[in-house]
């Protein structure tokens, strides 16, 4: 069925007709395509009308290519991670790649958390934004220590966002950054934070702790699968296989080689951006 949808990509262009992403999708739904993706948890009709809300709602995603749109949407499905709802769990981002107008997937801090409590090694994870009058104190070391005590009433401005995980067999770990450091990280690594529809900018707060929780799951171990699952972060693909989350990322960089970290998506060369 794969093949079918992908030759309709591939002759669109040359028809009188062009069928619209919508329509591409439906098809999709209609031959089970979608249903086989997903977990049980969630039907095919209701992903759907999850797919056909978000294009409503941003109609840039219409103007990229079917293929990475498709792409985009089947990694979400296989990763049971509901698209572009206010639960905050993956996106679906218009991004311009290589002057080509083509669709980002990106997971959420909610679709984060879900995939590290799916993986069954993590008891406890968390992240919270820490704000000038909280009591907030850490140490890293031998003998690391973690406290924070929000404050009552005016809790004054964002100053700190911090991540912590405690897996079943007893290891934990956490990691601290300055709201100032996050943006600047975002800036340097995230390809959609310039854009007004970007969850950077909706939801500031929510992806300011994805941030600082991928870092501190670097230093937690991982198992194949969630590893494999993270690394579909920020991502374009324009297979719409079943096996769509090990394909390719297709982001084209303005150097032949990019140094990429495998587990977070981060472009580590300062000079490497997508364009």
């Amino acid at each position: 069925m794969a093949n079918t949808i992908q030759n309709k990509l591939a002759t669109q262009g040359k028809a009188n007709s062009q069928p619209t992403i919508k329509s591409l999708v439906q098809k999709m739904n209609d031959r089970g395509e979608i249903a086989k993706a997903l977990p049980s948890t969630i039907t095919s009709e209701r992903f759907t009308r999850m797919v056909f809300t978000a294009i409503s709602t941003n109609p840039a995603l219409e103007k990229c290519t079917p293929a990475s749109f498709l792409g985009a949407m089947m990694q979400s499905a296989q990763l049971g991670l509901e698209p572009n709802t206010p639960i905050g769990q993956a996106y679906l981002i218009p991004s311009k790649n290589k002057g080509v107008d083509e669709v980002r997937f990106e997971i959420g801090y909610q679709g984060l958390i879900d995939l590290a409590y799916r993986s069954g090694e993590v008891e406890v994870i968390q992240s919270h934004i820490v704000y000038a009058n909280d009591k907030f104190e850490y140490e890293y070391g031998l003998n690391p220590k973690l406290t924070h005590v929000p404050a009552d009433g005016d809790r004054g401005e964002m100053v700190k966002v911090y991540a912590m995980f405690k897996l079943k067999d007893g290891g934990f770990g956490f990691e601290v950054m300055s709201i100032d450091d996050v943006r600047k990280h975002a800036q340097k690594f995230s390809q959609s934070y310039s854009k007004s529809f970007s969850p950077w900018h909706t939801n500031f707060e929510e992806m300011a702790k994805k941030t600082v929780l991928k870092k501190a799951l670097k230093y937690a171990p991982k198992k194949t699968d969630f590893a494999r699952q993270l690394a579909a972060d920020e991502t374009i693909k324009s297979n719409v296989s079943e096996d769509v989350i090990d394909a390719p990322d297709e982001t084209v960089y303005d150097v032949e080689y990019a140094d990429v970290d495998p587990f977070t998506g981060e472009v580590k060369a300062e000079e490497v951006q997508a364009q």
